[in-house]
């Protein structure tokens, strides 16, 4: 039988989806399965995202430019002007997604056998993107006891050698929440300056930043202009997973030139999905403010819940939509399938991401979870409580 590539050996389940099928099943067996596992929100798409869609007068779906339409690019520089990011439409790829952004600049920055430095836990596809690649994830461990800060830098110092080509960035955190502050961002701008090497920031959750904090991009360094990469897309920040539309912004010409190639290879992002996009970029700033205060309210509902449990230890959030809590299991992958295949509360249960799927580093998060607090308030409410219900029959029997 002829076998399969060792990279794709290799590559990663997602900690996120993994558990599907066990989902599934207790499903079938007619349980509810309230969903912390993924970060997929019910806050309602735009109206006029969807409608510009409904009203197209399209006779023929044709592709569309590689780099995305001129309109829908010019478009963003406004949005990203409104953010005091100063970039030209030239600047801007747009993608499949913000998965496929990842891809085409690890693709464009990196040879097979480079090293990427990344802060963990990270969001858990970095690592599939890299074994894509044929690149090593040199991961940088931080804490949950500071709230997952910025390692110290002579972390990242010792971890950089003659194969780093870049370090990566979550801003704010999946799945931490946590949120870079303008000093933490300067530490990495002195450190890929010295080294002459990439600032990779996945900033995807700009609009999801709580407590009057403000967001900083990599991109307000001007120091950066050859060196930061942006990150976007759409599937956060407007309630549009769905519509898998994405970008990479560099003033690094190279770089911009460099992904257009891997976009021109994959032809073009969707015809649909870039006019709902188009049309996203006029939501009102009231849809903000109101999806950031139910947000708000989320987070402080679901962290008030959990750290009321004997023996569970959470972060509080600074930004997204997402905690990590430590449980006392010795292995929450176990204690994950466990609540979906053994164990129902008045024939509920919940599922979660084992956080060890959000670590490069073996072995590490083994007693942690990710939860996202994209349900509504009461929903959450009774999550924590089947939680700690489920961790007191769990502990008693393993």
């Amino acid at each position: 039988m002829p076998k399969i590539s060792n990279k794709g050996t290799q590559m990663p389940q997602s900690p996120i989806r993994k558990l599907v099928p066990f989902a599934e099943d207790a499903k079938k067996r007619g349980t509810k399965v309230y969903h912390l596992n993924i970060g997929q929100p019910d806050i309602e798409t735009p109206k006029m995202a969807l409608d510009a869609v409904k009203n197209t007068s399209i006779k023929t779906l044709a592709y569309a430019r590689s780099e995305g339409s001129e309109v829908y690019r010019e478009k963003l520089v406004g949005y990203y002007k409104n953010n005091n990011i100063n970039i030209n439409a030239n600047d801007i790829v747009v993608t499949t997604g913000g998965s496929e952004a990842l891809l085409f600049t690890i693709g464009s920055i990196t040879d097979f056998g480079d090293e990427i430095i990344i802060p963990e836990p990270f969001y858990a596809n970095y690592n599939g993107f890299a074994t894509s690649n044929g690149v090593t994830v040199k991961p940088i461990v931080s804490s949950i006891d500071n709230g997952f800060a910025l390692p110290n830098i002579n972390e990242f110092e010792k971890a950089i050698t003659s194969k780093t080509k870049a370090i990566i960035i979550c801003n704010p955190g999946n799945p931490t929440g946590y949120l870079y502050t303008e000093d933490e961002i300067q530490k990495l701008k002195d450190i890929v300056l010295k080294h002459d090497i990439f600032l990779i920031a996945d900033e995807v959750y700009r609009e999801f930043i709580y407590d009057g904090l403000e967001h900083y991009s990599v991109m307000h360094e001007e120091q950066l202009a050859n060196h930061a990469i942006l990150i976007d897309s759409v599937s956060k920040r407007y309630s549009m997973c769905g519509a898998r539309i994405g970008c990479v912004v560099s003033k690094n010409k190279a770089v911009i030139e460099t992904v257009l190639k891997y976009a021109q290879a994959r032809l073009s992002p969707p015809t649909y999905a870039l006019i709902a996009s188009e049309a996203a970029l006029d939501t009102p700033q009231s849809y903000f403010t109101n999806v950031l205060d139910e947000y708000t309210d989320r987070r402080n509902t679901l962290i008030n819940a959990l750290q009321k449990i004997d023996g569970i230890k959470v972060s509080k959030p600074k930004g997204a939509f997402y905690c990590i809590a430590e449980l006392p299991v010795k292995d929450s992958d176990h204690f994950a399938q466990w609540l979906l295949e053994n164990f129902n509360y008045n024939n509920e249960t919940v599922m979660v991401a084992p956080a060890s799927g959000f670590y490069s580093t073996k072995g590490s998060g083994k007693n942690q979870i990710r939860i996202a607090y994209v349900l509504n308030k009461e929903d959450l409410i009774r999550s924590v409580t089947i939680i700690k219900i489920a961790l007191s029959e769990y502990l008693k029997n393993n």
